[in-house]
């Protein structure tokens, strides 16, 4: 009969979600309730029959909130409240290469060795993502600076000779332009594909390498020039390019700009001279504001 079928379509409770595990039990209470049999309820829930008398009896206690889903508290961490907030402070803004690992990441793994040497206690690598997740420290693409920078000089610039530069510009009634420079490259990007095991696949390509660069400038004010170009930059190039950035301009130009080597050409130099004052170039400090990449 279709009651036998459908006592043997057994469900495992452990298998279903807290939403929908309380969703049958409010149903299979509410049905036994209304005066059906509780071994046909829970027949036709695929559940154990004896698990409603346990619903049933904690409503009786209870009342109905009772039944609701309760979220599993999980194990009891090892580490004591104060050692946590020391875990924070390990992580918060620091490099893991200061205690004498090779990777700049902090990783589980990491971790999870930091609180073995420090606390002498041993915790697996999923119980060191839960206390990650406890503390507010999700795992995030880093931004990638160079050590070669130097943040005090940089500050120094932007505090000080930044300011003074636009004060400057405004006396004379220059502009204030900042140049950057980017490039992009036709080669091919490696990704994944499907193929038979055993047999390595292949992707057409070509080994002609093209490339495009282009060279921008933009004001404060949203003035903005730019221009492409498709050979190396060098210092007679940026001349020229400089030309092109100059023609039609009636007002000084105080342009901010990067110590490329080209910048600094000796050509370049006599070109902005022989601009009598219409041109300056002031150059950002090593590794400037900004100066970070993912």
């Amino acid at each position: 009969s279709d009651l036998v079928m459908i006592r043997r379509m057994r469900i495992d409770g452990r298998s279903l979600s807290h939403e929908t595990s309380e969703t049958l039990r409010r149903l299979a209470v509410k049905r036994v309730q209304a005066g059906e049999r509780p071994s046909e309820v829970m027949a036709s829930l695929g559940l154990c029959r004896t698990t409603i008398y346990k619903w049933l009896a904690t409503v009786r206690r209870g009342g109905e909130r009772m039944l609701g889903s309760r979220k599993h508290p999980g194990p009891e961490s090892k580490l004591t409240p104060q050692q946590k907030l020391q875990v924070h402070r390990w992580i918060s803004g620091k490099d893991p290469r200061r205690h004498g690992f090779d990777s700049g990441l902090w990783t589980r793994a990491i971790v999870g060795s930091m609180i073995r040497e420090k606390f002498g206690i041993t915790v697996s690598v999923t119980a060191v993502g839960r206390l990650l997740a406890e503390l507010g420290v999700p795992p995030q693409k880093p931004w990638r600076r160079a050590y070669e920078r130097h943040p005090a000089t940089i500050k120094r610039w932007a505090n000080d000779v930044l300011p003074a530069l636009k004060q400057r510009a405004k006396r004379r009634g220059a502009t204030l332009f900042f140049l950057e420079e980017t490039g992009v490259r036709s080669d091919p990007v490696r990704g994944r594909t499907r193929e038979p095991q055993g047999k390595t696949p292949e992707a057409p390509t070509t080994d002609q390498r093209q490339s495009l660069h282009a060279l921008s400038a933009v004001s404060g004010t949203g003035a903005f020039w730019y221009e492409l170009y498709s050979e190396r930059l060098n210092a007679t190039k940026f001349v020229e390019l400089l030309r092109r950035f100059m023609k039609g301009r009636v007002q000084p130009v105080f342009l901010v700009l990067d110590g490329h080597p080209a910048h600094r050409a000796r050509i370049v130099h006599e070109y902005v001279q022989s601009l009598n004052g219409r041109l300056e170039l002031h150059f950002l400090p090593g590794y400037g504001p900004g100066a970070q990449s993912r």
